[in-house]
């Protein structure tokens, strides 16, 4: 596996966004909308929860990856970059110590 592997799904996605291919997947998600590439993130996260709170790592894996996918087509949809999302991802993971800056929840309600 090519440690480029979300470029090159990125650039397929966009792809087919630029030129729609009869009976493509992702060309059916983009001409039905944002809604529908929404609906499917969600769908995939829920799918992801669920096999992960099932201890499935092999069905985590699969729903994972169908997550990402999804939310490439909406990055894509939106028009947001790859490197953008890479280096938000970057900048972060030079942060220490930042513990307090997280939501405080209130566990009694």
């Amino acid at each position: 596996m090519s440690n480029d592997v979300l470029q090159e799904l990125y650039n397929t996605v966009l792809e087919r966004k630029n030129n729609p291919a009869e009976g493509s997947y992702t060309c059916y998600l983009f001409d039905k909308g944002l809604d529908k590439i929404l609906k499917k993130c969600g769908e995939e996260c829920s799918e992801t929860i669920i096999a992960a709170k099932n201890n499935d790592n092999k069905e985590t894996v699969l729903e994972i990856s169908d997550l990402m996918y999804h939310i490439m087509v909406m990055m894509v949809n939106q028009g947001i970059q790859l490197e953008d999302v890479l280096a938000e991802l970057d900048k972060r993971s030079n942060k220490t110590g930042n513990l307090k800056t997280f939501h405080q929840v209130d566990k009694n309600s």
